[in-house]
């Protein structure tokens, strides 16, 4: 499916595209060793021929390594989710620039060794929480009491949603990593080169921390803690290190087996040392991070992998989303309100910017998808359209396999038909979707009949509660009546929306509005209770033309301001 389409990913344009092409020249750059492989490779790549490219340069051949992280210290929301959705995107782009002849792999690993240092607000039994605070995340009690600790059930609530999606991933534990011996030849390696590791690390912290700072945190045999304890005596021989217990009891432990775990900016390190990782992307918060992990990893005698730094998503308040403060919107949440492929399209789109997550971002981001949607097969129908199919965002979203058929009704129209219908009951919403278009039912029109549950949703929840009704004043009250009865001159079961919308616009002209926007918000505000809404013309195509006029009558029945 992602075969034969190398001459168009080389001049797609989203930016996942141009991280492709950067990954590939890393690839090229850091796993041939000789000028001559590299030609042939670059030449072989030119001419397409990436099978004998592949074939005749084994270094090619080893799967590449997408990989992301999660911390397991709070419960999973939306950023977390872009963090696996975005690199997903950038696989498919690479996958078609290199005809997929190129393995690769999408590791997914939770940081739940980590030590729990903050109580996320949104979670039950703080006072549990608080007697395993600072334990591994895998060692903590799950507050909710359903797995056998908090990083288990932060885990299973990740993976469920990310195999919702369909994501094609590789999980992985820091706990596995670090106790079945995953890491244990960077972890010796780390303690070898613990010197040069720290002239890296030292010149970054400030004094108090600088004077007993080790990249190695031992877990005590006590406690179960993570401890933020200086390493006082090294045998690289034995592997092992020596530290002051939480009680003053020197103790020795080896670096391997899980007894120790790593500061976060050696562990990233580390991981992609002893991952391989070719791909990672971060927030601009990790942009110093990104800078010191990636010399602690060539340190280790590793290659950092391509980054990419995104911008943070914001609350309604314009604050960073936390886990740990459960800001910002849930992944349930979204789910209640908007399709799974709008949640996708909204961390496709402009990942250098910073965007708002919350609930007035769901209809537009819908909206969006279902128009991109639209004109993405409406192009594929058109054999003799030039534009390239892969700078549709529908492509990355879909892994290069768009559906076929969107909504024939946007979520704006849906949400106003709720509103004028007081459509609390689906089957209230189809008996007009049905008559708008023949023939159509829930089991034809997937997509819409999914839409119009997130429809009612969204209007029960945001709508509804904000709906203001205004009386008309006398000048809307006479373009009401003459919008009525221009609507009545039309044939009966009329549905051309753009026929209606002419109509309305000669309404408003003639009723001496100007701008004529005051007309269209006149209309929202005082037949919807809103101050904007979709395109009046198919707001009544759907509604029907008779409906409209009940609507507008009962608005001329109310007295004039």
């Amino acid at each position: 499916m992602l075969q034969g389409l190398t001459h168009l990913a080389r001049e797609a344009r989203p930016w996942t595209f141009v991280e492709a092409r950067n990954l590939l020249a890393r690839l090229l750059r850091t796993r041939l060793d000789t000028d001559a492989e590299r030609d042939l490779a670059a030449t072989l790549f030119e001419a397409g021929r990436f099978d004998e490219a592949v074939a005749s340069l084994p270094a090619l051949a080893r799967p590449v390594v997408f990989q992301c992280g999660y911390g397991a210290s709070g419960l999973p929301h939306l950023g977390t989710f872009g963090e696996v959705a975005r690199p997903t995107m950038v696989r498919s782009a690479f996958r078609a620039l290199t005809d997929d002849r190129i393995p690769t792999r999408l590791i997914v690993v939770s940081d739940d060794m980590d030590g729990l240092r903050k109580i996320p607000d949104n979670v039950p039994n703080h006072a549990m929480l608080l007697e395993d605070r600072d334990k591994p995340v895998t060692s903590v009690r799950d507050p909710f009491g359903e797995y056998e600790s908090f990083g288990a059930h932060n885990n299973a609530r990740l993976r469920a949603f990310l195999d919702g999606f369909g994501f094609d991933y590789e999980f992985m534990s820091a706990t596995d990593n670090y106790r079945s011996g995953r890491y244990d030849a960077v972890l010796r390696r780390m303690l070898e080169r613990f010197d040069a590791v720290q002239a890296i690390m030292l010149p970054t912290l400030g004094d108090e921390r600088r004077a007993t700072y080790s990249p190695f945190l031992p877990i005590s045999p006590k406690s179960g803690r993570v401890l933020q304890a200086p390493t006082l005596e090294r045998d690289v021989e034995k592997g092992t290190i020596v530290f002051a217990d939480e009680d003053g009891t020197l103790t020795e432990v080896p670096v391997t087996g899980g007894y120790v775990k790593l500061q976060w900016r050696p562990d990233w390190a580390a991981r992609w040392v002893a991952l391989g990782v070719d791909y990672e992307m971060s927030g601009k918060d990790l942009v110093d991070s990104i800078r010191i992990s990636s010399r602690v990893c060539k340190a280790l005698g590793g290659e950092p992998p391509e980054t990419f730094t995104y911008e943070l998503f914001m609350d309604e308040q314009n604050q960073k989303i936390s886990k740990s403060k459960g800001n910002g919107l849930t992944m349930e949440e979204w789910l209640r309100y908007g399709a799974p492929q709008s949640l996708a399209y909204y961390m496709f789109g402009s990942p250098k910017s910073a965007k708002r997550l919350y609930f007035d971002v769901i209809p537009k981001a819908t909206d969006e998808y279902l128009q991109h949607l639209d004109a993405y097969n409406r192009a594929r129908a058109d054999g003799s359209n030039s534009a390239n199919p892969l700078d549709s965002p529908v492509w990355s979203i879909h892994a290069g396999a768009p559906p076929e058929r969107g909504s024939p009704v946007s979520f704006s129209l849906l949400l106003n038909l709720v509103s004028a219908a007081n459509a609390s009951d689906k089957t209230i919403l189809w008996g007009f979707l049905s008559r708008y278009l023949p023939g159509a039912t829930p089991q034809s029109e997937p997509l819409l009949d999914q839409l119009s549950d997130f429809a009612i949703n969204y209007y029960e929840d945001f709508v509804l509660p904000a709906k203001r009704f205004r009386p008309a004043t006398d000048q809307e009250r006479a373009a009401f009546a003459d919008l009525a009865a221009r609507l009545r001159a039309l044939p009966l079961g009329f549905k051309d929306a753009e026929a209606i919308q002419n109509q309305v616009y000669e309404a408003g002209k003639a009723g001496g509005f100007e701008p004529l926007r005051a007309w269209f918000q006149a209309l929202y505000e005082v037949l919807l209770g809103q101050s904007q809404g979709p395109r009046f013309g198919s707001f009544a195509a759907i509604f029907g033309i008779a409906e409209t006029i009940a609507l507008i009558e009962k608005a001329l029945a109310s007295p004039p301001t």
